[in-house]
């Protein structure tokens, strides 16, 4: 099926109900399986389904292979208030920083993250690992086989973004590129 082909509503409607009701990010496998159908007409599925969302209270939102729905992150407030939540906890540079870091390149270990902020990074690990900003993605086959660090689904909702892609390009500056040397954040 070519990307000009319009998907029947019924399958965008049935993606749209089965993303609802499941509290879990699911996999385009999961949701052709469910559908009987191919993955090529569940991804045709889910980019008019994303179209249709743009200006409603709910986005697509994609992450490690996996797609959820969830509120549009600009409406956070309007929810919060309505569920009578916190206002979401503001992050530490230090915390701002190291999530920079694991977003732009992940997966990454401790020491490389300790590596480009030159200070120890256990505590904002820890603290971004309780906020569940990023996960644990495995292990090096290094000695000591280090904790590999990846985003979370959560880190791309809290951000507004869509994917890891729509975040935004990582620009080194002139000084730097002579050096050969990659800071992230310049202070």
């Amino acid at each position: 099926m070519s990307d000009s082909e319009t998907v029947d509503l019924d399958v965008i409607a049935k993606l749209e109900a089965m993303l609802f009701v499941t509290g879990e990010a699911a996999t385009i496998q999961q949701l052709a399986a469910a559908l009987d159908t191919d993955s090529t007409v569940i991804e045709s599925g889910l980019t008019q389904l994303d179209g249709i969302l743009k200006n409603r209270g709910l986005r697509l939102l994609r992450h490690a292979g996996r797609v959820k729905l969830t509120t549009a992150p600009e409406l956070a407030g309007v929810v919060e208030k309505f569920l009578g939540l916190e206002a979401i906890t503001h992050l530490s540079r230090a915390a701002l920083e190291t999530l920079a870091i694991i977003a732009y390149h992940q997966p990454t270990t401790r020491p490389q993250i300790d590596a480009i902020r030159g200070v120890n990074s256990d505590s904002m690990l820890r603290s971004l690992l309780n906020k569940g900003l990023i996960i644990e993605s495995g292990r090096t086959e290094g000695p000591g086989r280090p904790i590999l660090y990846s985003t979370a689904p959560e880190f791309l909702q809290h951000f507004g973004l869509g994917s890891i892609s729509d975040l935004p390009p990582l620009s080194i500056a002139s000084e730097e590129k002579e050096t050969g040397q990659t800071q992230l954040l310049k202070e």
